[in-house]
């Protein structure tokens, strides 16, 4: 059984949470929406297997209205032909900053999702993920565990 980081010490898992707010309040106010973010939040949580964030941002995307079908071919996001430009860029940016060190491939995809995106939205987008990998180390480290839900989401105990 691993120490939990955020219970051993609570000032730095305070920190960290301060800093997510911080990058969550910066990042609206450059263009990039919830729906946006929780895509980050979650290829990146998949990328990384993290089972608690996975857990919690499939959650988060549906309450912000991702449909389910979209969350459900996330890993397929290249191929399914479903998502559209800003989000196929978002997409491509949780890919990138997760899966260093970045390769010309990635780095075309990075300057297309730019493009997309325009500089303000990309970079937010590029601080989501920065976030959401430390926060993946963080649970993956931790041991957070991954508790059975119903179907509503309410925790089956």
């Amino acid at each position: 059984m691993r120490p939990s980081l955020d219970r051993v010490m609570p000032e730095a898992w305070k920190a960290a949470n301060a800093f997510a707010s911080a990058i969550r309040e910066a990042t609206s106010q450059r263009g990039l929406s919830i729906q946006e973010s929780e895509f980050i939040k979650l290829r990146v949580s998949q990328i990384n297997r993290c089972a608690f964030c996975v857990d919690l941002h499939s959650r988060e995307a549906r309450r912000a209205g991702i449909a389910q079908q979209k969350l459900d071919l996330l890993p397929a996001w290249r191929e399914a032909g479903l998502f559209d430009d800003r989000q196929r860029a978002v997409l491509a940016v949780a890919e990138a900053a997760t899966l260093l060190p970045t390769t010309e491939d990635s780095d075309a995809d990075l300057a297309g999702a730019r493009s997309v995106l325009g500089e303000e939205a990309f970079v937010a987008a590029e601080w989501v993920a920065v976030t959401i990998n430390a926060f993946n180390r963080i649970s993956i480290l931790s041991g957070h565990s991954v508790r059975p839900r119903d179907t509503e989401g309410k925790i089956i105990r």
